[in-house]
């Protein structure tokens, strides 16, 4: 005689999960937990990216933020992963900055879009990929020397793309003049090329904005029309 069995049939559009009723509970707790998990925490060598300067742990703001300064020129975004940008910033935060506040002062100047910018949906994914209490200390992010696109971009679909409260902690800082109110000269170095591009924008303000010259090419802006559509395939991509 056959063996008894039963049958368990889900309608197809209700939204149920049927992994549960299909597969051992144990194996689907682990895979639900996972994100408990410090995966980041490997043995990974990022000795490389070290050396690159682009992220790095400084002083503190007024606040009593820790300081993680972020250079976007020194970025090579053409060679380096989004998946290996997470594991590195993951295991910067965590071996350095284990606990207490912080705060990200990203220094935009002189960034090219095709060489040493990650994307707006790339910082996205990474954020809310971030463990939630890693989000939480996260109090501010200094943008200094924000360009034409990048307000527009952020100012546009930042609500959309910028989820988590992100949105909210984004602090323009056009010149350095206002970052000193925020944070003491000397707990930040500063490149050599963000004051020189700073020094620009003291006598030309709108170089930013792609609106006066740019005799330099400092800038973001290569001219003062730009199709948006141009980014918006780049960050389907």
């Amino acid at each position: 005689m056959a063996e008894d069995f039963s049958v368990l049939v889900l309608a197809s559009d209700l939204g149920v999960d049927a992994r549960p009723f299909l597969t051992r509970t144990d194996e689907v707790d682990e895979q639900e937990n996972w994100h408990d998990c410090p995966r980041y925490l490997g043995d990974e060598d990022f000795s490389d990216l070290d050396l690159l300067h682009f992220f790095t742990l400084q002083g503190s703001d007024k606040s009593g933020n820790r300081i993680f300064r972020v250079v976007g020129k020194f970025f090579p975004a053409r060679v380096v992963s989004a998946e290996r940008l997470k594991k590195y910033i993951f295991q910067k935060i965590s071996n350095e900055c284990p606990e207490g506040p912080f705060c990200l002062v990203y220094m935009h100047s002189t960034v090219q879009k095709d060489e040493n910018s990650p994307g707006i949906t790339i910082l996205r994914w990474i954020y809310e990929d971030l463990p939630s209490e890693i989000k939480e200390r996260l109090q501010v992010v200094y943008f200094v020397h924000p360009g034409l696109r990048s307000r527009l971009v952020i100012a546009t679909l930042g609500r959309l793309l910028l989820t988590g409260g992100l949105y909210w902690k984004i602090k323009y800082v056009s010149r350095l003049q206002y970052l000193w109110e925020e944070i003491k000269k000397g707990e930040v170095e500063v490149p050599d090329f963000v004051n020189n591009h700073d020094n620009v924008l003291e006598h030309r303000p709108l170089t930013d904005y792609g609106i006066e010259p740019d005799p330099f090419h400092l800038t973001e802006v290569q001219s003062s029309s730009f199709s948006l559509n141009q980014y918006e395939n780049r960050w389907v991509s």
